[in-house]
């Protein structure tokens, strides 16, 4: 029997996250860990996995997907005390897709699968004689199938759920699915899992709703939870943008005690990811599900203002280290926010869903805005709501706004996780095929209107805006953790593939004047270096040189060829040895970044010119004795791509440049220290957690 292809939510895995990631998809491992791990209120069910998405893609539907389903549908029906099809007491399935990759919005769901007429009675009598309600889920039992199977549901349950199954498989190829996946980089062969899960209803009664909540401020990274409910309604009403949804806070008015329970799961799921969650739940007569949860999208001025809080609460299970690092492609743009400068009057307002602000010309329908944005326009898509089908208008756009939805529509969760500024849920706007109709005035299509997503105001034409760094960004530029890759040619002249191979390895990412920086190249020169190098490195940003999946590979390679040359224990004895090195610069750093005040550490602000003078005379004979230290290693070791670097940066030190002591702005000691570590760990066969910890 195929047991391989499904799994139950509470089924022991002897896999790592990544790859259970990509057995399960990432909904199906958060369900597994939220149900094995954690013992949050999840509904019963089980994933068909990635592998037999594949499977399906290639061959169509397999007899060994119906034992599986046997199996886990049968375990599933123990768990709840209610069998599938039954007419008494029916059970009744959510179909969802869950790639490893999140990809919100973009692939079919059906829900309420395994109903017909002859089982509404049943499903009517188990909910207490409410025929209404079990209408109601025949009725969005067909208007899912309209949507997302094409046609009516099938009489027979089995048949709705293989035709259901089917649906989300197929929906992997659709064509919002493929552009999602173009403009994230993800990998069109890895395929979805499917989660087969067992309904709880929203729509109930006066004490059931349903929701999506983050456990922060996605928008701002303000510590609040943020979110959208709904009373009486099942989970595609909030996320669908169609209804006008009520802030979370009003959960805490109506249910209290759900509301309590709810903090809970998400304090517990956040620690868990060791980040912003994204959770969507289920109240069920008075009961709290938790149906999904996983890392939320963000804007890029909450990504830093979260990481930075996490990082500095002593509670929290994240390092300042890896707080930088997940943040550091954001710190190189400064996490710069814009926002309407002046005075000028809005039109109206309405829901500021993801910040920045953004002027364009008008346009109110994607394949418009994808038309004008190849031709270089600026444009402000509007939407009554979006759809998945919007996805390259809303790439193409500059701004987003829409007259529906709420706070976790659709339209709310993609902007904010490509950082446009978008305003949601402007009920005064009524969109027509050439224009908008709002606060009793016409728009017509290509006139200029600016949003601002942190106000949520919307003003005709074009207004001035400014740009201002978060105090957050300016914050952690200034910890010792945060390195750049930012650099001085090399001392030689000459950039081998490999160096530049190795250097974009150590971080996952390089800038690409860094790169001609460290290699004293050109463009040309850089061009033919990646030319050559196009199958491990990615030139796809206008700005940053990636790892491909295949030079991930290789840049571990790499490691590994010389660890090996060295030998396991001496590359750890070269790592052991560079530790009081390491300590000295580390205070010396922490000395000129931070000075005594009053017993207390504050920011060095460098107006003490003897306190900076001192640290400074420090510097010479760390240099030296680094440079000897290297000298000693060097025929065992290939060092010799630092330690250029270093010599450069202790001249310009000498010279008066203090900026090259620790700006994250340059190649300064700092920097180049940090990457040098970073090899020295790399090389021993350690994470810097591991290392830190030896």
């Amino acid at each position: 029997m195929s047991t391989a292809l499904g799994f139950m939510f509470d089924a022991p895995h002897a896999l790592g996250e990544d790859e259970r990631r990509e057995l399960l998809g990432g909904k199906g491992k958060s369900l597994a860990d939220m149900t094995r791990l954690l013992g949050l209120p999840v509904p019963p069910g089980f994933t068909l996995g990635t592998k037999a998405c594949r499977q399906y893609l290639r061959s169509g539907w397999s007899p060994a997907f119906d034992e599986v389903i046997d199996v886990h549908l049968a375990a599933t029906e123990r768990a709840l005390g209610r069998a599938f099809g039954d007419a008494a007491n029916p059970l009744l399935l959510s179909v969802r897709s869950g790639a490893a990759a999140s990809m919100p919005g973009m692939m079919d769901t059906v829900l309420n699968v395994g109903l017909n007429a002859d089982l509404v009675p049943g499903l009517a009598a188990a909910s207490g004689g409410d025929t209404a309600f079990a209408d109601d889920c025949l009725k969005r039992l067909h208007e899912c199938f309209a949507k997302s199977v094409g046609g009516p549901p099938p009489h027979d349950p089995r048949a709705q759920l293989r035709a259901a199954i089917e649906a989300v498989f197929r929906s992997w190829n659709c064509e919002r699915a493929k552009a999602y996946r173009r403009i994230e980089n993800i990998a069109d062969e890895a395929g979805t899992a499917v989660n087969i899960q067992a309904m709880v209803f929203g729509n109930r009664d006066a004490l059931s709703g349903t929701g999506v909540v983050f456990s922060r401020n996605p928008s701002d990274g303000n510590p609040e939870i943020f979110g959208d409910i709904l009373f009486r309604a099942q989970g595609e009403d909030v996320v669908s943008g169609a209804h006008q949804t009520m802030d979370i806070s009003r959960l805490a008015e109506r249910l209290p005690a759900v509301a309590a329970s709810l903090d809970r799961c998400l304090a517990i799921i956040e620690r868990h990811y060791r980040d912003l969650v994204d959770v969507e739940f289920t109240i069920e007569s008075g009961k709290l599900w938790i149906l999904q949860a996983r890392p939320g999208k963000r804007s890029p001025e909450a990504a830093v203002r979260i990481a930075h809080d996490m990082a500095l609460d002593s509670a929290f299970p994240l390092s300042r280290a890896e707080a930088v690092d997940r943040v550091r492609d954001l710190l190189a743009d400064s996490a710069r926010s814009r926002r309407i400068a002046g005075d000028e009057v809005a039109l109206g307002a309405a829901l500021g869903a993801s910040p920045g602000a953004a002027s364009g010309k008008l346009v109110t329908s994607a394949g418009r805005a994808v038309e004008l944005a190849a031709r270089g326009e600026a444009v402000i898509l509007a939407r009554p709501e979006t759809s998945p089908e919007d996805i390259e208008g809303i790439a193409a756009a500059a701004g987003l706004l829409t007259a529906r939805g709420g706070l976790a529509s659709h339209a709310a969760v993609v902007a904010r996780g490509w950082g446009k500024p978008a305003v949601v849920g402007w009920a005064a706007m009524e969109v027509g095929d050439h224009g908008i109709q709002a606060e009793g005035i016409w728009i017509a299509e290509e006139a200029v209107i600016s949003i601002d997503g942190n106000s949520g105001e919307i003003f005709p034409g074009e207004i001035s805006m400014s740009e201002q760094t978060t105090a957050e960004a300016a914050a952690m530029a200034r910890w010792p953790e945060a390195a750049s890759t930012r650099a001085t040619p090399a001392a030689s002249g000459t950039f081998p593939d490999e160096d530049l191979l190795l250097l974009v390895a150590l971080k996952g990412f390089c800038p690409r004047d860094a790169a001609m920086e460290i290699g004293g190249i050109g463009e040309a020169e850089l061009a033919t270096m990646l030319g050559r190098q196009s199958e491990n490195l990615d030139q796809g940003s206008p700005r940053f040189i990636r790892l491909t999946e295949p030079g991930k590979l290789r840049g571990e390679d790499i490691i590994a060829a010389h660890r090996n040359a060295l030998g396991l224990q001496q590359a750890r004895d070269i790592l052991t040895s560079f530790h009081p090195l390491n300590d000295r610069f580390k205070t010396l750093v922490t000395n000129w970044q931070m000075r005594p005040s009053d017993g207390a550490p504050v920011f060095n602000d460098h107006s003490d010119a003897g306190y900076d003078a001192d640290i400074l005379a420090r510097m010479p004979a760390l240099h030296s004795d680094t440079m000897i230290w290297l000298d000693a290693i060097r025929p065992a070791n290939r060092l010799p791509f630092f330690a250029a670097r270093l010599e450069r940066a202790i001249e310009r030190i000498k010279a008066g440049d203090t900026a090259c002591l620790a700006s994250p702005k340059i190649d300064s000691y700092h920097n180049i220290w940090f990457e040098l570590h970073e090899y020295l760990i790399r090389v021993a066969g350690l994470t810097r957690a591991e290392a830190e910890a030896a």
